[in-house]
């Protein structure tokens, strides 16, 4: 329904609505997603459920064994922030960020030096992560990727290198961690596949030395789709060859971004003979000036019939707007089957907001920046709020049209600001960041549009 306080943004509304009934029109509805054909709007429900939805008579819960998500490049405050929230929701699953163990005060050279030693300070905080993790009930999996945004590539046949890298395993696992990765995505050199379960399978031996309860999730550099090409079936059939039987590896769907399906998940898992776990890039903006913060959607509700555990990949900086998209992750995790995306992105907000004017404005932000799955996009950087004020551009006599969506952008802003004083700053920032850029495009096509924030 169209918000009918505070005249522009019910303008505002109004308009958006034709921008994105142009934006979609003709897509079809798959699976969990709202139908694309109808403008996205969220109805914010009369009370409040629990979140997850309880199992009904019949229905296996938990879904996915493994629950969770990774920071992106998060500092050890915000993963300290969000364990609490994991617990609250049924996640029992939290995997630092291989760039969060990057030089983030000095990326010269990239930032990755994983042959040294960690700053005892940064040594330290991780350890508060890690007690944390253990007194809400949540398990934390230590990653590194050794081979991305490195002066030096890791050589899969050296012993030093193999010391190099398992000093940081080694402090992990004396602090009773469990749950281990290596990533190797995204990367230029050292793809090889037998070297890469010599790694995996050694650092595996090692860790098991001191703890036999240890796992080791492995991000392949070959990590979605159906293994469709013959250079990708090599890989992963040399992966499945050599990996110890015990490695999960991580997998990111039908594609990078986007849908993720049972038949998707059947194909890869036959090529890489190893079980899985969904590393599922959304609402993840790979620190662009955006928002991705509608529900997850597109992922089949009997997914986890093969797939042992779902790993969420959140926005940055944005970690506490990211609870939104998250609650709904959780959601669909812990009970798939009776998943509901217009149902939970509704609870998200009203778990997320006590008072009337913040469930307005969080569903005015929601409805701003819905995400790249309900855009159908498949860009992590995707931003709606400027893409759609481009659109508005484009249109005859849009000057001021571009006028009154400015001032519904601004203030929902101003809005978010008063009913969250001392919260959701990232988010914030992010829409002055967005704010400016409409006003740069503006005065580029028609001069100043509107009064300055």
């Amino acid at each position: 329904m169209i918000r009918l306080g505070g005249g522009v943004s019910a303008w505002a509304l109004v308009l958006t609505s034709v921008m994105a009934s142009a934006q979609t029109g003709g897509r079809q509805a798959a699976m969990t997603r709202p139908s694309a054909e109808k403008d996205f709007f969220v109805t914010l429900p009369a009370e409040v459920r629990p979140v997850p939805e309880p199992a009904k008579p019949g229905q296996k819960v938990p879904g996915f064994p493994l629950r969770g998500i990774k920071g992106w490049k998060w500092t050890p405050e915000q993963y300290l922030a969000e364990i609490p929230v994991l617990a609250e929701y049924k996640m029992n699953f939290l995997m630092n960020c291989y760039l969060s163990m990057f030089d983030l005060e000095n990326l010269q050279g990239g930032g990755n030096n994983w042959w040294l030693p960690l700053p005892e300070p940064k040594k330290r905080r991780y350890e508060e992560v890690v007690r944390s993790c253990r007194r809400h009930g949540v398990e934390f999996c230590f990653a590194m990727n050794p081979n991305l945004g490195s002066s030096r590539v890791l050589d899969y046949h050296s012993d030093k290198d193999l010391d190099d890298l398992w000093q940081h395993y080694a402090w992990m696992a004396d602090l009773g961690v469990n749950w281990f990765s290596i990533c190797l995505d995204d990367i230029h050199a050292g793809i090889d596949p037998k070297g890469q379960a010599r790694l995996v399978n050694e650092v595996l031996r090692r860790l098991r030395s001191k703890n036999p309860k240890a796992q080791m999730v492995f991000c392949p550099t070959v990590y979605l789709g159906r293994a469709a090409t013959d250079s990708d079936r090599q890989y992963l059939s040399a992966l499945a060859a050599e990996l110890h039987p015990d490695v999960y590896c991580f997998w990111t769907g039908n594609r990078c971004v986007g849908e993720i399906t049972r038949d998707a998940a059947e194909s890869f898992k036959k090529a890489i003979g190893h079980r899985l776990v969904i590393w599922d890039n959304y609402p993840v903006n790979d620190g662009n000036p955006t928002l991705h913060l509608g529900p997850v959607t597109e992922r089949d509700p009997d997914l986890c019939e093969v797939v042992d555990g779902y790993m969420a990949n959140p926005l940055c900086p944005q970690n506490e707007i990211n609870r939104i998209p998250l609650i709904t992750e959780a959601d669909y995790a812990y009970n798939p089957l009776a998943y509901d995306s217009g149902r939970s992105i509704g609870q998200a907000i009203v778990h997320l907001a006590q008072t009337p004017e913040q469930r307005a404005v969080l569903k005015d932000l929601v409805e701003m920046y819905p995400g790249m799955l309900i855009e159908d996009t498949h860009r992590t950087n995707a931003n709606p709020v400027v893409e759609r004020f481009k659109d508005i551009l484009d249109r005859p006599n849009s000057h001021w049209l571009a006028e009154v969506y400015l001032k519904h952008v601004q203030d929902v802003a101003a809005r978010l600001a008063r009913a969250f004083p001392d919260h959701f700053t990232d988010a914030r920032q992010t829409l002055l960041q967005n704010v400016a850029e409409i006003r740069r495009i503006s005065a580029e096509r028609h001069g100043q549009c509107g009064e300055q924030p």
